[in-house]
């Protein structure tokens, strides 16, 4: 059973021109609400990202008023338990100030369907499994870990593996390799808005293996498709894991989930 609830709290966004996100709601917030069953759910890992993709938004629209290329945030729920507390879940992001635009309720065995149905281009859970399913339909996906927690508020940071960029037809299906140029392109556009400085989004490059040359093939392969790189790591074999906890990234795009954790 799939269904939807349309948030009139906030602005439905232009469905033909936004970038639309899907978070999972244990991923928002944590498992159970405070102070019982009428309380709020409490922040979870996900929580300073749908604040740093309202602070995009917020920045767009001042630049330009009229803008429609703005992030659109979908609110996933496939856990029975939170599912039973559905108003909770949305009188939580009424009460934390977050700009959901839908909230959509499913079986882990449908949870797909919400994801097409809405036209998704970025999934994003703390669910291996879930992410691994909606690569395999050929939806971009990302895991989220404690670098999210960690990350700022004001500034979106996103975070490409090389090799995922050089040869983005890598991965279960074709589709996915297309689905993650257009979800760049349209990521590219967003950056290509603010300046070089004082931007509320910062796009980093990291190849962990190969030298200058492999690190040059990726900066080209995104220029390629519209995307500007604040910044650019060459590890070159070193480990990954002490640079990822400095760059305070919300989520990384790799074609192998654990290609950077090394």
């Amino acid at each position: 059973m799939v269904s939807t609830v349309e948030n009139t709290d906030v602005r439905q966004k232009d469905a033909d021109h936004a970038v639309v996100l899907a978070v999972t709601s244990h991923a928002v917030f944590e498992s159970g609400p405070k102070g019982g069953d009428d309380g709020f759910y409490g922040r979870s890992v996900a929580f300073p990202l749908l604040q740093a993709l309202q602070e995009v938004n917020k920045r767009l629209l001042e630049e330009n008023p009229a803008e429609s290329l703005l992030f659109d945030v979908v609110l996933i729920t496939t856990e029975s338990q939170q599912q039973q507390q559905s108003s909770c879940i949305i009188s939580s992001t009424r009460h934390h100030g977050l700009e959901v635009s839908r909230f959509c309720f499913s079986s882990e065995e449908d949870f797909i369907e919400n994801l097409q149905k809405n036209n998704v281009q970025l999934f994003l859970s703390t669910n291996r499994s879930e992410v691994l399913q909606a690569r395999q339909k050929g939806v971009l996906s990302a895991l989220l870990d404690e670098n999210s927690a960690s990350s700022p508020t004001d500034q979106l940071r996103v975070l490409f593996c090389g090799d995922a960029v050089s040869r983005p037809d890598v991965g279960p299906t074709s589709a996915s390799g297309q689905a993650a140029q257009t979800f760049l392109a349209q990521l590219g556009k967003i950056r290509q808005k603010f300046r070089m400085f004082d931007s509320p989004v910062c796009i980093t490059l990291v190849t962990s293996h190969g030298g200058r040359e492999s690190c040059g093939d990726a900066l080209k392969a995104l220029r390629s498709l519209g995307v500007g790189v604040d910044e650019a790591y060459c590890l070159a074999g070193a480990p990954c894991g002490p640079i990822l906890s400095l760059l305070r990234h919300h989520f990384l795009l790799s074609d192998r989930f654990s290609s950077l954790k090394d």
